[in-house]
């Protein structure tokens, strides 16, 4: 019974941090684009501090930081932070799904055998 709460808890946290990503993304593309120079970053990170979608990303990031906490406290480390490679999986999906990017064969057979690891890592 451990073992499924540990992977629950470990599926949690990879959509809290999915989820936290995503957010972070949208966010700063309401931003929009900018310099990258030492003048125009702290107007950037004064826009982003008030951002809500930035504010919501590093809500689940920290929620998940939390989670992750309890996680390592249950399980091997060797076992369970293997599982946190799904949120690629799962952010690449989604990134194409939501923002269009380019998610070309290449990528996806890397995402492919990402997901059969952790496929076999379950498993053990």
């Amino acid at each position: 019974m451990v073992k499924y709460a540990v992977l629950l808890l470990i599926l949690l946290d990879v959509f809290l941090n999915v989820t936290g990503q995503l957010s972070l993304k949208y966010g700063m593309t309401k931003i929009g684009n900018f310099n990258l120079s030492l003048s125009s970053l702290p107007p950037v990170f004064l826009k982003a501090a008030t951002n809500f979608h930035v504010l919501f990303g590093l809500l689940c990031y920290g929620l998940g930081f939390m989670v992750w906490l309890i996680v390592l406290s249950k399980a091997e480390v060797s076992y369970a932070y293997p599982l946190i490679s799904l949120g690629y999986v799962f952010t690449a999906i989604l990134a194409r799904v939501l923002f269009g990017e380019a998610v070309g064969l290449t990528r996806m057979a890397g995402i492919c055998i990402t997901c059969l690891g952790v496929f076999l890592i379950a498993r053990s």
